[in-house]
């Protein structure tokens, strides 16, 4: 038997070895691959660990959901034929969906013309896979509406192929009761042009983390959200975009507002310019507005350059109250102190809805908005 002191220990496992770079995070869809999610965990450490646990280890519904999609074309496929063009889970939630579906939705957007909508409802414990891809030189929007009394784990792929000009949005209007932990995988080709919008604005707890490749020269991506939190809610985006190709661009802003004891948001922002990726233009900010005194704001941006040859990258965050000035300019007008700072709060918001580019849904969301700050009281 070899002597105690000299024998080799184990090996450790993936998860306990820090990773150097962004992009180097394990990546799997098997959830076995995975450790137990933990505070412990970097991904996880600002994240409500427990309410997550039925997604984390219970039973999954992976089968088909009630959808309809308009103006696209749409149907079920194998997860195995699908899955897999955008990217792979990179933490346990996201593996575990993978597994649990059966099939994926995928959508097929083409040509130009009015935007595709999707629209969903969802109940139960469920997984879910969604693929949207856009063709080639294809200008289109696609609105993804949710709803329903949900815990839901799932993956959302979106490819934009060479030259296509695609926007996202993305709606998070669940019941007030709901869990959504989703995994958006996004793949840009060349001189393609992707819109992800975010808009979070109700349900117990959404964790929708958007990771984004900027893998074709000249390609480049538009990343916005918008959340609302109050009555103790969790809203949390981990944000990562990798510029692979020469000549590529990325901008993303994040924007909230927080209301209530014991409501909580995160934001991380990753931005990653590989070796490769020669006169990058890259900027990241996270804004958010406290509202009342017990809510909390988390806001990490993070930035790696691999090469000395970029246009410029840049990153900001800010967390504060509302601006006095601001307030002052309006009371001396004569509108009352509430009123002033109810104003300035919805526009602080409605700097997001502004970039959907649907006036339609964009009044829609303005005078949810409104309703929502109306029901709290905006204290300084």
């Amino acid at each position: 038997m070899a002597d105690s002191a000299t024998t080799p220990s184990a090996a450790p496992e993936w998860w306990e070895t820090p990773v150097q770079t962004r992009n180097e995070r394990f990546a799997s869809a098997n959830p076995d691959e995975f450790p137990p999610i933990s505070m412990r965990q970097p991904e996880w450490r600002l994240s409500p660990i427990e309410a997550l646990s039925a997604l984390a280890d219970g039973v999954l519904d992976g089968g088909h959901y009630d959808v309809t999609v308009s103006g696209a074309h749409h149907e079920w496929t194998l997860m195995a034929v699908a899955a897999g063009k955008a990217g792979l889970p990179e933490d346990r939630l996201s593996a575990r969906a993978w597994s649990a579906t059966v099939d994926a939705l995928v959508v097929r957007v083409d040509g130009d013309g009015d935007p595709v909508t999707i629209r969903r409802s969802l109940d139960g414990v469920r997984a879910a896979h969604l693929v949207i891809e856009f063709t080639p030189n294809t200008h289109r929007t696609v609105i993804i509406e949710n709803q329903g009394a949900t815990s839901l784990a799932e993956n959302v792929e979106i490819i934009a192929r060479d030259g296509s000009h695609a926007r996202i949005v993305h709606l998070g209007e669940w019941d007030n009761t709901s869990i959504h932990a989703a995994s958006h995988f996004v793949h840009v080709d060349r001189d393609a042009h992707v819109d992800h919008v975010l808009v979070s604005l109700s349900g117990a707890i959404q964790r929708v983390n958007p990771a984004i490749t900027l893998a074709g020269a000249g390609s480049a991506v538009e990343a916005y959200g918008l959340y609302f939190a109050d009555r103790g809610r969790h809203i949390e985006h981990q944000v990562f975009v990798h510029h692979k190709a020469p000549q590529t661009r990325s901008n993303v802003l994040y924007k909230g507002a927080l209301h209530g004891k014991g409501t909580h948001t995160v934001w991380v922002g990753d931005v990653l310019i590989g070796a490769d990726a020669t006169g990058t233009d890259s900027y990241e900010a996270n804004r958010n507005l406290i509202l009342s005194d017990g809510a909390r704001a988390d806001s990490v941006p993070n930035l790696e350059i691999e090469t000395g040859d970029i246009a410029g990258a840049g990153h900001a965050s800010a967390t504060g109250r509302l601006d006095d000035e601001h307030l002052f300019y309006l009371q001396a007008r004569g509108i009352t102190e509430s009123e002033a700072r109810r104003l300035v709060a919805l526009g602080f918001l409605l700097d997001i809805v502004g970039h959907i580019g649907i006036p339609e849904l964009e009044e829609r969301l303005t005078k949810v908005l409104a309703s929502a700050l109306d029901a709290v009281e905006v204290n300084a």
